[in-house]
């Protein structure tokens, strides 16, 4: 991509050589967005087929681009698109998806009893309770607090009356 991107530069306004450049950038341009399309395609199908609930946090994309060293990594993901598309999956196949607010504090809370580490950094990878004695990997603690928090948030939308139509 960055070496044909180049050749094009180079190229002569108006030149024929110039319009077969071109191509060739915007043929692997759809190249490449065929196979993120493609990757998001069979990881949410993926996720759908093997889970009936998923807990998803809501990111701070916007926040997160602002940081340069991050920033291409971060837009090549396309968390948006990921989302929409895992979200009309579950509607086909009755599953459902809760969305976490973004201010819930997922890696900072003990997945076992709750405490709150309010020192924690970005940097600190493993995640130590200071109450309970527990050390496990910052990732999978907050993950388990995801789904915790999304199957409350989920409880917490039904009405009494879905509720009562489960049970019967």
């Amino acid at each position: 991509m960055k070496q044909a991107q180049r050749h094009l530069s180079r190229k002569k306004k108006g030149s024929s050589r110039r319009k077969k450049a071109k191509l060739k950038v915007a043929r692997i341009h759809n190249q490449i967005a065929n196979r993120r399309k493609h990757f998001i395609q069979e990881k949410t199908t993926e996720i759908i087929n093997r889970y009936d609930f998923i807990g998803i946090e809501d990111l701070n994309v916007a926040g997160m681009v602002k940081n340069h060293k991050l920033a291409k990594s971060i837009s090549d993901a396309a968390f948006a698109e990921f989302y929409s598309a895992l979200i009309y999956k579950a509607a086909w196949y009755g599953k459902e998806v809760v969305k976490v607010d973004r201010w819930f504090a997922s890696s900072k809370i003990c997945s076992c009893c709750g405490w709150k580490n309010e020192n924690l950094t970005l940097s600190d990878r493993v995640f130590e309770c200071l109450a309970f004695g527990l050390k496990k990997d910052r990732d999978l603690n907050a993950s388990e607090n995801i789904l915790k928090e999304a199957l409350r948030v989920n409880s917490a939308i039904r009405t009494p009356s879905e509720c009562q139509t489960q049970i019967a």
